[in-house]
């Protein structure tokens, strides 16, 4: 799996417009076998500040097979509007390095040796 960062810039005007896009571009990522999830942020300090997660098979997966789909013209056209706001879209690689504290199959911690007991 790989995640799709996708930075961008949107004036206030046009957010809704901007969202709203997105919520008519799920059901288009559902379909497509590639797409494992997304999740779009919207910046707190700077609201105009948005960041698009998107979670990919593989990258082969994402240029490959999704903008091949049939419907990647209709994703594209929702989407289309916002590109020259586009401050970065690159592909990123995970690690062993997370946690979640609402994950519920998460990873063991270390044991903490302040709390560890040891017996004589």
């Amino acid at each position: 799996m790989i995640t799709e960062v996708i930075r961008y810039k949107v004036p206030a005007g046009q957010a809704a417009a901007f969202e709203g896009a997105y919520q008519q571009a799920e059901a288009i990522l559902q379909g497509s076998k590639h797409c494992l999830g997304y999740e779009l942020l919207k910046g707190i300090e700077e609201p105009e500040n948005w960041i698009l997660l998107l979670r990919w098979d593989s990258v082969e997966g994402h240029e490959q097979g999704f903008r091949k789909e049939p419907s990647f013209r209709q994703f594209f056209s929702l989407v289309k509007p916002y590109l020259n706001q586009t401050q970065e879209m690159k592909h990123y690689g995970g690690r062993d390095m997370r946690w979640d504290r609402n994950s519920h199959g998460a990873a063991p911690s270390l044991p903490n040796p302040a709390i560890t007991s040891h017996s004589s």
